[in-house]
């Protein structure tokens, strides 16, 4: 239901995949944390994937030279990102890595340091090889330890009944990065729900406000 939301605020909705389809790729598919089913919003520089798993690129670049291009949207330049586990992940680091570009970032029980959990680290060393200190430009505790800061709010939402919460998700290690940093965030922590479906949809429309509110500022 966030369409009629993003509809009554008079801002646009894109969902772009998780990462590039067919590509023939050895080992890319198969794997839902991995490859064809989860990119991680970076750019790979391993050979294997060096040439099609540019996420990052696709997503700063090529995307909003598409939707430019094809759409009638008022103002292509007023952008915000949001995101759901590896998208949150996605969210949070293109945002920090671009803090002058975007207006506004949320998330959705992220993946706040993948170079510390094994969702993160099978991939970054697929994609980004075995050195760790590269990881770290695609780790958003990682760059906020670097003093890279979002010039506004972070918001994220996570559930505490969430299954993948201490292993993979770690909230905690991004609040207290963050509060290092003194990077503005709003960290919302909610009893009994878990990383479905229903747990988005309960609160997608407060982020959608929170989005517009710097989007149509």
């Amino acid at each position: 239901g966030a369409q009629r939301m993003a509809a009554e605020l008079g801002i646009a909705l894109v969902t772009p995949d998780t990462s590039p389809r067919d590509t023939g790729i050895d080992g890319a598919t198969g794997d839902w944390e991995f490859g064809e089913g989860a990119g991680f919003y970076l750019d790979a520089t391993e050979a294997a994937y060096a040439k099609r798993f540019r996420m990052y690129s696709y997503v700063t670049k090529e995307l909003p030279y598409v939707l430019g291009s094809h759409f009638p949207l008022l103002d292509i330049d007023r952008e915000g990102l949001c995101g759901h586990s590896m998208g949150g992940h996605g969210a949070l680091v293109i945002a920090l890595k671009n803090p002058r570009r975007y207006r506004s970032v949320s998330a959705f029980a992220p993946i706040v340091a993948p170079s510390l959990v094994p969702w993160g680290r099978k991939a970054l060393r697929h994609y980004l090889g075995n050195d760790s200190k590269a990881w770290r430009e695609w780790d958003a505790v990682s760059l906020l330890e670097m003093r890279r800061r979002f010039p506004g709010t972070l918001l994220v939402e996570q559930g505490q009944a969430d299954q993948f919460l201490e292993v993979q998700l770690q909230y905690w290690r991004l609040d207290a990065a963050a509060r290092a940093a003194r990077q503005p965030l709003s960290l919302r922590v909610h009893a009994g729900y878990d990383h479905s479906y229903w747990f988005i949809q309960s609160f997608i429309d407060e982020h959608l406000r929170h989005h517009a509110q710097a989007l149509c500022d």
